[in-house]
Order: structure tokens, then sequence, then C-alpha cells
């Protein structure tokens, strides 16, 4: 399985909220636009919540009951589009905050799709590649019409990889409706290349988060080339980043994951650590870094910080100590408002997580389309749509954060907002 990335929670408070969080976002960007009361209302909580508990055979032969979930948030612009997480700390309230960034991410995007979310509450590394199987598979089947090309489309998240979008998709093929076998290939995205997925897929987010700090490097005449940078958590995202980087004159100086950090001053070799990530599960044990500690992490010097981990990473004092230039978040929410309060204090620029982020939706859009017309593109008619979209994005929100005097965040959730009041304007409320 891909490596979860899962270092341990900052020094914020153990009962941090993050759905709470992202609600504040919105109110925010709710004010700013003038948005009327009933669509804010509607927006405020997902419109389905499903938790499902399924009994798994064990290779001893055990029988274990796992704990699902699929937060469904909105689907005013499209079908609800988002990850699976199989991860121990998986929690509605973290699925409800990840759902609804889904639907600010697409509708900011212009992805004609809507937020969703699912996991299951477990550690994946603790289990054999077979009970993976069985785990997915059953969890896939207890979804059941829940999940579909054409109303819920699953993706890969923290701890799932393209093997389970594989597993998931054949279980719905097998058990689902017996018409337009191809088509249904759609309802998960992120599977591999043979099964129907899309060329560009696997780097698509880090790739996004790479377009995005090009963008700011441009604008800011900020030569790219001999820049430094810190990566928190090297699974897909964080590996794809740094490695793209690479490409383009980055070190990589200093990551961590759940199991430490290491640095390394002459940079690591991207290439060699991602392969050694994928087959060992962690950085745990790679020779060519030196261990440091969390808090030596963040005191690292360098250009660039990525944060590609979980949420709640980037407290008050992780912040006080980050000595960078550019904040481009990989993860969903690494920066709690403590944090993001003195990182503005300090004047450190942050590419917020539903702009920089966004490209793996984006490419798992492209895949649906793919799937549903019976096409496959080639990679680089993948990376010029992609670059298209994550420029648009990044220059519209840019541009509306410097006309309305606010953070990159807030104009991000303000555009996202005023393209689904549109939306809702234009179709009114049922009945």
């Amino acid at each position: 399985m891909v490596a979860v990335t899962s270092p341990k929670m900052s020094a914020a408070s153990e009962d941090y909220r993050f759905f709470k969080v992202v609600q504040s976002y919105i109110e925010q960007a709710a004010e700013l636009t003038g948005l009327p009361a009933h669509i804010k209302t509607i927006l405020a909580e997902p419109k389905n919540e499903l938790i499902v508990h399924f009994p798994v055979r064990m290779d001893d032969g055990e029988t274990r009951v796992f704990k699902g979930y699929r937060i469904q948030h909105n689907n005013v612009i499209g079908p609800y589009k988002g990850g699976i997480r199989y991860h121990e700390q998986v929690s509605l309230d973290e699925l409800k905050a990840l759902a609804t960034q889904m639907t600010w991410k697409c509708a900011l995007l212009g992805v004609p799709f809507g937020g969703g979310k699912g996991g299951i509450k477990f550690n994946p590394r603790e289990h054999s590649k077979d009970e993976l199987r069985r785990i997915t598979r059953r969890f896939t089947h207890a979804l059941g019409n829940n999940i579909g090309p054409a109303h819920d489309i699953p993706a890969p998240d923290m701890g799932t990889n393209a093997q389970t979008m594989v597993w998931m998709m054949d279980t719905y093929l097998n058990t689902g409706p017996t018409y337009e076998k191809n088509g249904q290939r759609a309802v998960v995205t992120g599977k591999t290349i043979n099964s129907g997925g899309s060329e560009g897929r696997e780097a698509a987010t880090g790739q996004g988060v790479v377009h995005c700090i090009k963008e700011w490097a441009r604008e800011n005449r900020f030569d790219l080339e001999g820049a430094t940078a810190i990566v928190q958590g090297f699974g897909n995202v964080g590996s794809n980043a740094a490695l793209l980087l690479s490409k383009l004159g980055v070190s990589t100086i200093a990551t961590g994951d759940h199991t430490g950090y290491l640095r390394n001053e002459e940079g690591f070799n991207a290439h060699k650590l991602q392969g050694y990530v994928q087959v060992n599960g962690s950085i745990d044990g790679y020779p060519r870094g030196e261990k440091i500690t969390r808090d030596e992490f963040f005191e690292t010097k360098a250009d660039l910080f990525i944060p590609a981990a979980l949420e709640n990473q980037v407290g008050r004092e992780e912040a006080m100590k980050l000595d960078v230039r550019l904040i481009a978040e990989g993860a969903n929410g690494p920066i709690n408002p403590e944090g993001e309060a003195v990182l503005a204090d300090r004047g450190l620029p942050v590419i917020p997580d539903i702009l920089a982020n966004s490209g793996g939706v984006t490419v798992s859009y492209y895949e649906w389309v793919q799937n549903r017309n019976s096409e496959h593109w080639d990679a680089e008619e993948v990376q010029r749509r992609l670059l298209h979209m994550m420029r648009r994005a990044y220059q519209r929100t840019m541009f509306y954060a410097a006309e309305k005097r606010v953070n990159p965040r807030v104009a991000a959730y303000a555009l996202a907002l005023q393209s689904l009041a549109t939306s809702y304007e234009e179709r009114g409320i049922f009945p």
C-alpha cells in the first residue's frame, strides 16, 4: 500500500474541531460576498452522513467488525466526489470537514462535481494485502448504491491508492447494475492505467501544488533554480511535489512522516527517497539523512514549506519557528487558525489547500470524463489541461484577494461560494 504519512499531532489542542474551522472560513467568505442566509444554512451541513459497520474475516480466521463512513456534502454542481481514507484517526468531524472542502475545491476550479469524503477507522499498516482487499470489498458492498458514476465517485486518499480503487471498482461492477459495464468504471477515479485510470493521476495533487508555486515564483520574480524546500509528509502528495520541484532545481533538505524527521543539507534525492518509501512504507531507516526532532524540522531554514500530512499540524508554536518564504498547502487544513494568525502577522504568504492541492480532483474529473466517453488521453493532453485549470484558479484567487484586501484562503472560499450561490439562485429550492 502507499505510505501513510501521519506525523503526530502538533501542540495544538487535542479537541481541535476541523469541521468548525472550515465553517469559520465559510462564514468569512459569506460575509464578504453577501451570501443569502438560506444558502449559507444549506451549505453549513452535509446532505448525507453514512455510517456502516461490516464484518471481515482476518488471515488468522478471526472476524473483525470495521466502521466506515461516507459523507456527501453537496451536489448542486455535480455528483459527490472525494477520497476514501484508511487511517486510525478517521472521524465523522474530520470527514465532514474534508467533504465540505471538496465542495469548495470543485466550485473554485470549475470542476462539475460536488463534495464528498469517506473512510474506515483502522490502521492499514497492520494488515496484509489480502486483508486490505477483503476490507475494501466489504466496505464497497456496504456502501451499495450510495456510490455510483453519476451519483458519488470515490478516489484515493491517505492510506489508499490505485489498487484500492481497482478493488472498489471491481466490487461495484460485480454487485451493481448489469448494463453499461464499461461506463461503470467511472464509479471511482485514481485507478491504475490498465483498469481505466488516467495518465498523470498519481502525481496530480503534487503537480497542482507545484503549478501554484511556479505561479507565485513568476509573480514575485523568484528564481526556483537553487531554492530549497522542507516537506512534511512524504506520501503521494509530498513525494511527488518534491520530485517535480527537483526538476526545477529545488532541493528538499528536510522531510518527515509518522516515523520521524530527517534532514540533508545537500538535498535528498527525491526519486530515491520516494522509491524507498514505496517499498518500506515510511522514511524510517533511510540512510541518507540526519535524524532531527519535529521542532528542528520546523526551524529548518528554507525557501518553501509544503505541509503534506494531516490537518492541524501547524499551530502557533510551529508558525513562530518557520523560516521560509512561502507555504503551499499540499494537505487539507494543515495550518490551524492560531498558526494562520501568526503567519499573517509575520507576513508569510500561504497558498491555501482548496487551491494548492486541487490538482488531484481536477485530474480525477479528467479520468471520469475519459471513462464515460471510452477515451484515453495521453499524458501531454492531461498536463496541458491541468496547467490551464490551475493557472486560471491561482490567478483568479490572487486577483480577488488583492482587490478585496483579504488573504488568499478567504478569497478562494469566496470565489467558490459565488459559484455555488449562482447555482442555487438559478435552480431555486425544491419544491
